[in-house]
């Protein structure tokens, strides 16, 4: 498997099987951050579209390839800030959730969805760095130096935004809900 210095390289150069393979790895730590950001799940894949696009037009500004993650997640970020903006100017509300697709039982679909809801309601309380780093930390599985480098913080106050944001998500839902969540 190609390191990421490489596969941006070859993505500068027009390969696009090197930029497909950036975006396949990238794409879920992207996704968390996307979502993080503006709680839907349709906005957020909405989002991500959107940045791997302008990523792959601004390739040529990605200083250090070895931190292209961290650049791409800048993007999104961006991204993600300029959509909820845009939003919050078009709607003066919020559009409703749609259920998870897939689910072939209707008692486990509804179970699934009331789940994802008090989620997206629990992560709405926290701030945009607590967010962040509990998606990408727990969902995502990403080190806390990873973390802090994407963010350009200290591993310290990954690790502070971590604990802040897990000891409010188990005030918000309950610890066995908070289980169930990091455990899916």
């Amino acid at each position: 498997m190609a390191d990421t210095r490489e596969l941006v390289e070859r993505a500068r150069l027009g390969n696009t099987d090197a930029f497909d393979a950036l975006v396949r790895r990238y794409y879920r730590a992207a996704y968390a951050v996307a979502l993080g950001q503006v709680g839907n799940a349709m906005d957020a894949e909405d989002v991500c579209q959107d940045a791997f696009i302008k990523a792959l037009e601004r390739l040529e500004e990605c200083r250090d390839p070895d931190r292209f993650g961290g650049w791409l997640l800048q993007i999104v970020r961006n991204r993600a800030r300029n959509f909820r903006d845009y939003r919050r100017v078009r709607d003066g509300v919020s559009l409703d959730d749609i259920a998870v697709a897939g689910d072939t039982s209707a008692g486990r679909s509804v179970e699934r969805e009331d789940l994802r809801q008090r989620l997206e309601t629990a992560l709405a309380t926290l701030n945009e760095a607590q967010r962040e780093v509990v998606l990408l930390h727990d969902l995502e599985g990403w080190k806390h130096r990873e973390i802090a480098e994407s963010m350009s913080i200290s591993e310290v106050m990954a690790r502070q935004h971590l604990f802040v944001a897990r000891r409010k998500l188990r005030e918000s839902l309950g610890a066995r809900v908070l289980e169930e969540y990091i455990n899916e």
